[in-house]
Order: C-alpha cells, then sequence, then structure tokens
C-alpha cells in the first residue's frame, strides 16, 4: 500500500467517530483500524459500538451514525480486550491521533479496566507533518488570498500593509463573515481555559462550563441545581485540575444534609418531617452504571 514509507513492524492505523468532541466524556460509535505489515499486506476491521448515552443531533449530522443504528451493537468494554490483541506489536497511527483519538482510546480502556500502553510505540500523526510543512504565515496568505507575493517580508512597513490587504481580502472570499471589527471579534473571541484540557472557561469572577449538557452555564449554579453531575465528573477520568476546579466550586456549596427521623412521640406516632422549600435534584437522567448524561 505505501509506496514512500518504510515499516520495521506493523502499523495501525485508526479513526474514530465519537459523540462529541470531548475526550474524556465522549464515547466511540464506530472505529476502524487499517494494519499494514511490513511486507505490504493489510487487515481492516471496522466494528460500529454501542456508546450507552445518546448519540446528539450535531454528532450524527457529522457522520451519519444515530440512536437506532448502534442500539444493537456491542459496547466498548465487550470488544476491548480483542482490540488490544490486534494491536499488540503495532506502531500507530492517525490524523489528529495525539489530540484526539488516543486520549478516547484511553478513556474508553480505563473505564474497560484496560489500559492501551504506548511504551515503545511509535505513534504517527500526519496532522502534525501538515501543519509544520505547509506554511502558515503571512507570506503565504498574502499569496492565497491576494494572488500575489509579499514583497518586502518581514519588514514592518509592508508586513501592516499586507495584513490589511489579507483582511480586506478575506471579507470578499468569505461572505458570510462580519463585516464590522466589532462583530468579528465576537464572532472569534475565544474564552480563555482555566484547565488543561478547557472543560471551564472564566466569564469576570465565575467558571463557566465550556462542554457538555451544560455548556455556558456558571458552575456555581449547576453546584446549586444539579450537585451530582459536578460529583460525577470528579470520579470520571478528567485531569486534576478539572477536578479542582470542581472542588473549589463545592466546598462554597456544601452538600445538603439528609433529615434524621424523628423519634416516635409517647404516643407512638411520629410528628411529620418538614418538607424542604425546594429539593435538589440532577436536571439530567441517570445513564446505565449512574452518570449523568454528558452529552
Amino acid at each position: 500500500m505505501f509506496m514512500n514509507v518504510t515499516l520495521q513492524r506493523p502499523l495501525a492505523i485508526i479513526d474514530l467517530e465519537t459523540t462529541g468532541r470531548e475526550p474524556h466524556i465522549d464515547r466511540i460509535v464506530e472505529i476502524s483500524v487499517l494494519k499494514i505489515f511490513p511486507g505490504g499486506q493489510t487487515e481492516q476491521r471496522t466494528r460500529r459500538i454501542n456508546p450507552e448515552m445518546p448519540i446528539p443531533p450535531e454528532a450524527s449530522a457529522v457522520h451519519g451514525i444515530r440512536d437506532e443504528d448502534v442500539a444493537g451493537e456491542p459496547r466498548f468494554s465487550q470488544l476491548a480486550a480483542s482490540l488490544l490483541a490486534f494491536l499488540d506489536g503495532c506502531d500507530l497511527c492517525g490524523y489528529n491521533i495525539k489530540r484526539y483519538d488516543l486520549r478516547v482510546l484511553h478513556a474508553e480502556f480505563a473505564r474497560a479496566g484496560l489500559t492501551l500502553p504506548l511504551a515503545g510505540r511509535a505513534v504517527i500523526d500526519p496532522l502534525e507533518i501538515f501543519h509544520t510543512r505547509e506554511r502558515r504565515d503571512l507570506t503565504a496568505a498574502v499569496q492565497f488570498y491576494c494572488a500575489r507575493d509579499h514583497a518586502g517580508a518581514h519588514g514592518a512597513a509592508a508586513d501592516v500593509l499586507a495584513t490589511a490587504a489579507v483582511l480586506d481580502a478575506m471579507m470578499t472570499r468569505y461572505s458570510d463573515l462580519p463585516r464590522t471589527i466589532a462583530d468579528l471579534h465576537e464572532n472569534f473571541r475565544q474564552p480563555v481555559p482555566v484547565d488543561s484540557k478547557g472543560c471551564f472557561t472564566r466569564d469576570k469572577d465565575q467558571f463557566v462550563f465550556a462542554f457538555g449538557k451544560h455548556e455556558g452555564r456558571p458552575v456555581d449554579d449547576v453546584a446549586q441545581e444539579a450537585r451530582d453531575y459536578l460529583e460525577w465528573i470528579l470520579e470520571a477520568a478528567f485531569p486534576d485540575d478539572t477536578k479542582a476546579v470542581v472542588r473549589s466550586v463545592l466546598s462554597r456549596f456544601p452538600a445538603p444534609t439528609t433529615p434524621s427521623v424523628p423519634a416516635p412521640q409517647a404516643n407512638g406516632s411520629a410528628r411529620p418531617l418538614p418538607v424542604p422549600e425546594r429539593l435538589e435534584t440532577c436536571d439530567g437522567p441517570l445513564q446505565e452504571g449512574g452518570l449523568p448524561n454528558a452529552s
């Protein structure tokens, strides 16, 4: 299959379709592995998987896989051991595998009580090669958007003129872009994450969810209205700094205490329990295994 790549041992090229973009939360709905041997032989296995959670419509719009398509398929835990065996002795490859696919696989294997070892394996990501070899500097932008060379590159005066020309040409090429500077700013503003995985951002003096069904909501609100969702994060495969954010919020909202049952009165009857003004409940249904719906 390869004309220009030399293999010393099998190379497993992996691609995943999932329920979303969060490696530690979202689940695999389809996996394909193409194993290429040094002698040129190939073996490919593709399997759909029941993710044990609803597939969001926005994910189905990308890969076309819906809940009914995987309802009768095996869970990842049922396939994990055979997948490990198939990958044994292989180097790994995949487009964006280092930033996404491997993280998803690590989380899935952890849920199944297994580990995907990387020691001694080469991991190749063509996306890295693409980003390092194809220029993304101002000269390349002038050539692409303005169809001319950037004379005087890296001279400040020439660079500011080229930047203005590129910005104006972008407005011509992309008719859906806002035309005012203020609207462009809002369109491309990226909240600054406060943890390594970008699960939370900060808005003024409060943390805000940047993923899942509570995306865009203040974490304080979720702590008061769906505390068990935050407690699930503490038990799930999230990074330590993500859990630290959750703990800092929960420390300001102590868990409600369960009222004790009053002792019977002398006549044998119990005083009625006071009715709480508000019951704190999870606003998402619990999935199999007791995990909140994180879609």
